[in-house]
């Protein structure tokens, strides 16, 4: 190879190196700016909260409905509320846990959709078991019920 084809390769190496380096630096001001920065708010009920691509009334009556189990992700823009498992007192060798999809704006049956998921304990550690698929629907229409509510409560 040339030395001036050598020099020109060490060179392009270098900018794509730095090129890199650069597109991999943060500025840790905006960072934190952006990690701490709030959602525009609403009113709903006379209470605050984030806006949502989602519809609210479903998003606030799902949070409710389900209060008693630990959150451990929500997503108010993509509409996803993962509980962590949670565990009855009544029921030591038993835990649950629930997703819930908010799918659309309106507030609508098909709008909402919720997954449960129930493990036992047995001797070996916690096994996944079967769940009776009326308790979806059930935790579904009890959220539907409640959005409902809260959009009446709102107009009126």
């Amino acid at each position: 190879m040339k030395p001036e084809t050598k020099r020109l390769c060490k060179i392009l190496g270098m900018a794509c190196g730095a090129a890199i380096l650069a597109a991999c630096a943060s500025n840790n001001n905006a960072a934190e700016a952006s990690k701490n920065a709030a959602l525009p708010s609403y009113s709903l009920d006379n209470r605050s909260g984030a806006v949502t691509s989602v519809n609210r009334y479903l998003w606030s009556a799902s949070l409710e409905t389900l209060n008693f189990m630990p959150v451990f992700s929500a997503d108010p823009i993509g509409g996803i509320i993962i509980t962590d498992w949670f565990a009855n007192p009544n029921v030591p060798n038993e835990r649950l846990k629930a997703n819930i999809y908010i799918l659309d704006t309106t507030l609508r049956a098909d709008a909402l959709r919720v997954s449960v998921f129930k493990q036992q304990y047995t001797g070996a550690g916690w096994q996944d078991a079967p769940v009776n698929p009326a308790t979806a629907r059930e935790i579904e229409n009890a959220i539907l019920t409640r959005a409902r509510q809260l959009r009446l409560n709102s107009v009126g």
